[in-house]
């Protein structure tokens, strides 16, 4: 899913880096008002790695293959420490294995990213934790889940349709795109799967990672 250089106009990556810095702005500073914002860096350095790691690890859905993004549980485990975490992850993705770009970080980082903090506030808003039902829990956990992987391949798919530049071929790379959202579906229900598992989990071990 991710954007690589080149492939839009310039004044898009601007734009990117634009919403992407007034973003992590906004974390950041609602990050710094609570009481020890250090306390939940090891748990965003652990989920900013698994984000990392899950690029590499392919499922192939013919016609083309997808990985896991995690976007809809790192903004429930994380908060607002997801958008940075992200950001973070993207970064090391482009400069050791050239997954999307230095000049589409900040696209991809808006991309992935703000569906990860609407991701937590659809959870923390339905608050399935004080309610303590099993089900409840895990039908929010699906819906933030999925819903944020396909919040984010409906910007891809959107950004990418309307800006493509007119150096390619136009044609191709919208059919591409359109097939490309097929697979985007099965992601989203398994990434929706996943999340309900972790969280189920955590609410079961360790329910104050939810709680950011």
């Amino acid at each position: 899913m991710h954007i690589p250089d080149g492939l839009l106009p310039s004044s898009v990556y601007i734009s990117g880096y634009a919403i992407t810095g007034g973003v992590t702005w906004y974390s950041l500073r609602q990050i710094r008002k609570k009481s020890n914002p250090q306390a939940e860096i090891p748990q965003a350095s652990l989920l900013t790695a698994a984000f990392f790691v899950s690029s590499l690890i392919h499922i192939p859905i013919p016609p083309t293959s997808i990985h896991f993004v995690l976007n809809g549980l790192m903004g429930i485990v994380l908060g607002y420490y997801a958008f940075p975490a992200i950001l973070i992850g993207l970064f090391f993705q482009a400069v050791m294995f050239g997954h999307g770009g230095i000049a589409a970080l900040g696209m991809n980082a808006a991309m992935m990213g703000i569906p990860a903090l609407l991701a937590s506030s659809v959870f923390r808003f339905s608050n399935p934790l004080e309610r303590k039902q099993k089900t409840w829990t895990g039908i929010c956990a699906f819906i933030a889940g999925s819903g944020a992987i396909a919040l984010s391949a409906s910007i891809f798919t959107l950004v990418t349709l309307a800006t493509i530049s007119d150096s390619i071929d136009a044609q191709a790379e919208r059919t591409i795109t359109l097939l490309a959202l097929g697979g985007y579906g099965i992601q989203a229900l398994l990434e929706g799967i996943f999340t309900v598992m972790v969280v189920s989990f955590l609410v079961r071990v360790k329910p104050e990672l939810l709680d950011c």
